[in-house]
């Protein structure tokens, strides 16, 4: 007799075909198989130090190789006291464990202590083990908490947020804008995808500007095409003589200034790229 091996079909009856590992699989595909918060519930909220010996983890949502986790209000984890003179480096996971005899799927927020040192603490060490590759305990870590004698220094979130898809359209959805060319009646055509900006023109010199060095032009780079705060848009034109051939250099702030030369009539082409803030 065949095999149906249909999972998201009937199979007739009552028979309990589907799984929650099929679910996960199909989710793990989707979403990739480490672990998110999901940016739904609380998704900005940091793990704080209620006190001295208990952590409060935020009602996140999370997923892990495609199972996901509702955390359905703030939870204290109890952490040991520190020791005077020593630090230490706790982490919090979220440890999924399967009872092999029973199949019954648990995921509880756990403490791991660290080795306390003088000088130089470490992770602890925990499951690594991959739940789809059939590992009954698998921890997700999901902060550091570090400790210097009996205080909490700090706390670091190790988990990183999953982005929706729309965020993701978003990021790959062009935007297009431009900017007009200084000694030119024409406008250089930007593009934007995500925080990569192109610029590009095919334009001709109204009049000239020889040998100038850093001029302030009254052109200015529109909101949302400007550059970094730790990088500047650079877009450089050049005709076929290599006549006029010069720079446009922008800030932040969207302030450009020119530099080179350009001579009246001169078809110069325009290229640029830069990262937005």
């Amino acid at each position: 007799m065949a095999t149906n091996l249909l999972v998201t079909g009937s199979h007739g009856g009552d028979d309990p075909h589907v799984e929650s590992k099929h679910d996960a699989l199909m989710h793990a595909a989707m979403l990739g198989r480490g672990g998110y918060i999901l940016k739904t519930r609380n998704w900005t909220m940091k793990p704080t130090a209620k006190d001295a010996n208990n952590i409060t983890i935020p009602a996140w949502d999370l997923v892990v190789e495609g199972r996901q986790i509702y955390i359905a209000a703030p939870t204290d984890v109890n952490i040991q006291s520190g020791s005077q003179g020593q630090k230490r480096r706790d982490l919090i996971v979220a440890r999924y464990a399967l009872n092999s005899g029973t199949g019954v799927e648990t995921v509880t927020l756990e403490a791991i202590k660290g080795k306390p040192s003088a000088a130089t603490p470490a992770d602890p060490g925990i499951e690594t083990g991959s739940i789809i590759g059939g590992a009954i305990v698998s921890d997700l870590p999901l902060c550091r908490v570090n400790l210097d004698g009996i205080t909490i220094t700090s706390i670091d979130t190790l988990v990183n947020v999953m982005q929706p898809l729309e965020d993701v359209w978003d990021s790959l959805t062009p935007v297009t804008g431009q900017v007009k060319m200084p000694y030119s009646d024409r406008h250089i055509t930007l593009v934007r995808v995500g925080r990569i900006v192109t610029a590009c023109a095919y334009i001709t010199l109204t009049s000239n500007f020889t040998q100038v060095s850093n001029v302030s032009v009254n052109e200015t780079i529109p909101e949302g095409f400007r550059p970094s705060g730790d990088s500047r848009a650079v877009m450089r034109g050049t005709d076929n003589s290599g006549a006029a051939s010069f720079y446009l250099y922008g800030t932040p702030e969207g302030k450009m200034v020119l530099h080179g030369t350009g001579y009246t009539g001169r078809f110069v082409g325009i290229s640029g790229c830069w990262i937005t803030a």
